[in-house]
């Protein structure tokens, strides 16, 4: 019934459902926006005003969906990075395969959701500048960083209770995992550089390589 009469509202005044829809649009176009600039710009170089007119709305506008640069800064790291922990946590609940695969896994899916991602840049726009915002720095790492550190404990953990993998230090060992994706995020969004001044990096192999040399360093191997 409901939708029914929104139809019909719709129909009848094309111009107030138009004005409706943008209005709800809104607050998705500003974190777009704020994106593509935090990390073109940087979060200090970044004005709101900027924000607003590449959104295509007014300051004001922006004023009513987020109180302030830093919030509006929150939104985007949870729409583009925190927000994704929840679906891959419940991958890994259902998960079937090995944790040998369940890294190769993750480490793929990271690249082709976040890391090949303008969004990706966030992570260098906080080891660039996390020091002179330490709210943001510690919002990032309450987010971003522990929720992917738990997540990659949670496949490690799993190979060391199966006997897939040695028992190792977690706490060391998630930094095995993870450097080489922040060498890509780093990568990424730095100044092009060749591996052999011929040919351009390739991050699907670099991940699958860098897998498979973590993974041998992590299965369990038969005593002498």
């Amino acid at each position: 019934m409901a939708s029914s009469r929104r139809f019909f509202s719709d129909k009848l005044c094309p111009v107030r459902a138009k004005r409706e829809r943008r209005k709800e649009a809104r607050p998705g176009e500003l974190i777009a926006a704020a994106l593509d600039l935090f990390v073109e710009k940087g979060f200090a170089a970044t004005r709101v005003d900027e924000v607003a007119a590449r959104a295509g709305v007014s300051k004001g506008t922006l004023f009513l969906y987020f109180q302030s640069k830093e919030e509006l800064f929150k939104a985007v790291v949870v729409e583009n990075l925190s927000g994704r922990f929840v679906e891959w946590n419940a991958e890994f609940e259902v998960f079937e395969g090995s944790a040998s695969d369940m890294l190769r896994y993750c480490l793929r899916v990271w690249w082709e959701r976040v890391g090949s991602t303008k969004a990706s840049g966030l992570t260098k726009l906080l080891m660039s500048e996390g020091g002179n915002f330490p709210e943001l720095a510690e919002f990032y790492r309450q987010e971003v960083v522990h929720p992917g550190h738990a997540l990659v404990r949670r496949i490690l953990q799993r190979g060391i209770d199966s006997g897939e993998f040695a028992p190792v230090d977690l706490d060391h060992a998630i930094y095995a995992v993870i450097a080489p994706m922040m060498f890509l995020m780093l990568w990424k969004h730095s100044t092009p550089m060749c591996i052999d001044g011929k040919s351009e990096l390739d991050p699907e192999t670099f991940i699958a390589v860098q897998t498979e040399i973590v993974l041998q360093g992590l299965l369990a191997r038969p005593s002498a």
